[in-house]
């Protein structure tokens, strides 16, 4: 494969002429955030994490979206209240495919919605006492709940209710852990924000206030999931490696998760992180305090599970070291197999890549696998660490755009014209109804998991069945449809 991307084509001419669009003083503010990779650079060279231009269509979420969304919500054993209107709750209910075992309404209520439903009343008289009623309700309901998490929306933190004596009050009399958690979706320029204080809620309401388990016994290969959300069944490929490796996974954060497992987490050896944006708040606290250490890993794809698998053994004795070159081992006929059957299929496909978390990094070397290029990618919430973790796996001419506009990703895509868009349901239908194939790269487009060498097959047969679907023969993209002759 080659070392660069976008030969022969004038990428820096494309961004120019896409930004013309723009007033002055916008256009040179979106010209910081897009760039064109340039051979030997120590990083991405856009800025990021910097609040959207107003008018423009990002594609961004808020904080209540990035802490009950993505990093409580899937804990699988607890209720999570969406503190407010019932709009927010109602829009993020089950829409991220966090797969759990259990009985729902019994001992699991991941895909149940829980909201305090304000109305005009609750705004200008207050909502303390219709939480305590909330939180009262679901214990008498819901008996085996272990905790409850208050998740704030917005008018919340305008008329400054007092959740954390709620549940102060509330956690008293129940018995059970409250954890008020003040993500309303105005805080921040991002869901990025909403990860943070989620985490900074683990710490203060969960390590400061409970203890593992009394009947918990450490072993010396104990890790964690950190970051792995199970979308799909992620977690669960993710964890089969790693026991089959000899480790001993103790707790997934937070896709089937547990309270409890959030609890025995400063008991373990090592915390591995999938999601670095979304939880190395956490990982870092723990290893201040508690002296574990973390490492990001990244199981999308054969290249990178081994040398992923390998980081991770070199942390403990030789028994992993060799156990895991035998797992490596032992995958190699099925990915010899998978590569024998799509990569004639896909090679030299171009793809372009927007979306959020660390996807649009780890993902990269899964498509280079298949001998498929990525011409363009970019995240909707990252921050400068991560471009600078990006840039090893992008190649010189690729295309770099962060919090990229839908504007300017459809002008975009309509220039370099990719193979495949691997984006958010947001942007899916745009591209489809251009003639583009199209993968929803947030949830696996109702498919997965794509972790792990299972995952593998999948994600190889996915790219396939969208890239030559013989549907995209009955309709052409814009830039192929001839214009209708004037009568």
């Amino acid at each position: 494969m080659s070392l660069s991307v976008n030969e022969g084509v004038d990428v820096k001419g494309i961004v120019d002429s896409v930004l013309e669009a723009y007033p002055e003083k916008s256009r040179k503010r979106r010209a910081k955030h897009i760039n064109v990779l340039e051979a030997e650079a120590k990083d991405c060279g856009v800025k990021s994490n910097i609040k959207s231009i107003p008018g423009v269509m990002t594609i961004r979420g808020c904080a209540y979206a990035g802490s009950k969304g993505v990093v409580w919500g899937p804990i699988k054993d607890m209720i999570h209240i969406s503190h407010g209107p019932v709009g927010c709750g109602y829009y993020s209910w089950s829409g991220r495919r966090n797969y759990y075992v259990g009985d729902t309404g019994v001992d699991s209520w991941g895909t149940m919605h829980f909201t305090s439903d304000f109305q005009e009343k609750d705004i200008v008289f207050g909502g303390d006492k219709k939480l305590a009623k909330v939180i009262d309700e679901i214990n008498e309901l819901f008996p085996l709940v272990n905790g409850i998490s208050i998740q704030s929306e917005c008018p919340i933190g305008l008329i400054g209710d007092d959740i954390e004596a709620v549940a102060r009050n509330k956690a008293a009399e129940i018995g059970k852990p409250i954890i008020p958690v003040r993500c309303e979706g105005f805080r921040g320029v991002s869901q990025s924000l909403g990860h943070h204080i989620a985490n900074d809620c683990i710490r203060d309401w969960v390590f400061e206030k409970t203890e593992p388990k009394s009947d918990f016994v450490a072993t010396p290969y104990d890790v964690t999931i950190i970051g792995d959300y199970n979308i799909g069944g992620d977690a669960w490929a993710s964890r089969i490696l790693l026991e089959e490796i000899g480790l001993r996974v103790i707790a997934q954060w937070s896709g089937d998760g547990t309270l409890a497992e959030l609890e025995n987490t400063p008991k373990a050896k090592v915390n591995l992180i999938h999601c670095y944006r979304s939880m190395n708040y956490i990982a870092r606290h723990m290893e201040e305090k508690y002296n574990i250490p973390w490492m990001e890993y990244n199981f999308f794809g054969p290249s990178q599970i081994a040398e992923s698998l390998r980081k991770i053994a070199a942390l403990f004795d030789d028994k992993i070291k060799e156990n895991a070159e035998k797992v490596i081992a032992k995958y190699q006929p099925m990915v010899d197999a998978v590569l024998a059957k799509y990569k004639p299929r896909l090679e030299g496909k171009k793809v372009m890549i927007y979306v959020g978390g660390l996807r649009p990094r780890h993902v990269v070397d899964a498509y280079h696998d298949l001998g498929m290029e990525i011409v363009g990618t970019g995240y909707e919430f990252a921050h400068n660490d991560d471009y600078q973790r990006t840039n090893h796996y992008v190649k010189e001419g690729t295309l770099i755009y962060d919090d990229v506009t839908a504007y300017e990703l459809e002008k975009f895509v309509e220039a370099i014209r990719p193979d495949l868009v691997a984006s958010g349901i947001k942007e899916k239908y745009v591209f489809q109804k251009m003639g583009l194939p199209f993968r929803q790269m947030h949830s696996w487009d109702y498919s997965g998991p794509y972790h792990g060498y299972d995952g593998f097959a999948i994600f190889a047969r996915d790219m396939d069945m969208a890239i030559n679907n013989p549907v995209w023969g009955f309709f052409k993209a814009p830039w192929d449809a001839k214009p209708a002759a004037a009568e």
